[in-house]
């Protein structure tokens, strides 16, 4: 992979992590029409992943200042509340975000490998994906929540049932941001609540790959390559190339897509993935 290589993977990620049209499945085509698919492993997706998870740090900066703050007062001292309502609204989120981490971690632990050994398969799986992510984003189209009807607050049940969606979303091809923001709108939540929760829900998991990883990223074996199906290590000046693309994509894309999510645009993403999983499917 060379640094012009970086760059466009770079961005495409940090364009389409946040936008429902998946980032892992652009990212396996990109590196297919790039011929770059065999390098480096994981190693790269690792890299631009956790970019875009710092972009969003950096949208939602004074959101999560006010959770970390508001995660350490003393709970409501009234004992005739239950302990949900004792919380306050800093902490109850924190305790969504925990709770939708559970399935995902699940299939971190359990299914690692599977979820590897999906990534190197064809294009053709991408696709199929991409039209289940097509079909996800069009429900949301055409049922539609009554906005006097909508929830309030998202609730830990449906931080569990989104936090499912996220970890069916480790498939290259479906969308993770839209299938949790899909999930979370059928679910009759508000659109602004479920936009910004679907993006800071992912912040442990990626971080948390990132951290596991980390040696393999600095310095990787040759068993690591070897085990992920790598030719050689990318070079240091790719992948901080790539990594710089998608933070500064990322950054561009989350804010757009938080204001494109209030607006009802996401029919457009659905035609677009439908197009793109048809073309994965019979040209690619």
């Amino acid at each position: 992979m060379d640094t012009l290589q970086a760059l466009l993977l770079g961005l495409i990620q940090g364009l389409t992590e946040f936008l429902p049209v998946s980032s892992s499945g652009h990212l396996e085509i990109g590196q297919h029409l790039l011929g770059v698919s065999e390098e480096g492993g994981l190693t790269f997706d690792i890299v631009v992943h956790v970019a875009t998870v710092l972009a969003t740090i950096t949208i939602f900066r004074k959101e999560i200042l006010a959770l970390i703050i508001g995660f350490f007062k003393k709970l409501n001292p009234d004992t005739n509340l239950s302990l949900w309502r004792r919380l306050n609204d800093a902490q109850r989120y924190v305790v969504l975000i925990v709770i939708s981490m559970i399935p995902i971690g699940i299939v971190g632990l359990c299914f690692k490998d599977q979820v590897e050994a999906i990534f190197a398969s064809s294009i053709t799986v991408v696709g199929v994906c991409l039209i289940v992510t097509s079909i996800l984003l069009a429900l949301t189209f055409f049922f539609k929540t009554n906005p006097e009807t909508e929830k309030r607050e998202i609730s830990p049940l449906h931080a569990f049932i989104i936090g499912i969606a996220q970890s069916i979303a480790v498939l290259p091809g479906l969308s993770r941001s839209g299938s949790t923001i899909a999930t979370g709108l059928l679910l009759g939540n508000k659109r602004e609540n479920v936009a910004q929760f679907s993006f800071l829900m992912v912040i442990p998991p990626i971080l948390g790959e990132a951290l596991l990883d980390f040696k393999h990223i600095v310095a990787p074996s040759a068993e690591y390559l070897a085990e992920h199906g790598a030719t050689a290590p990318i070079p240091t000046l790719a992948l901080l190339v790539g990594f710089v693309a998608a933070f500064i994509s990322g950054c561009v894309a989350c804010k757009w897509m938080v204001s494109l999510i209030k607006k009802c645009k996401l029919i457009y993403f659905a035609i677009y993935c439908f197009i793109v999983g048809l073309l994965c499917i019979t040209i690619l």
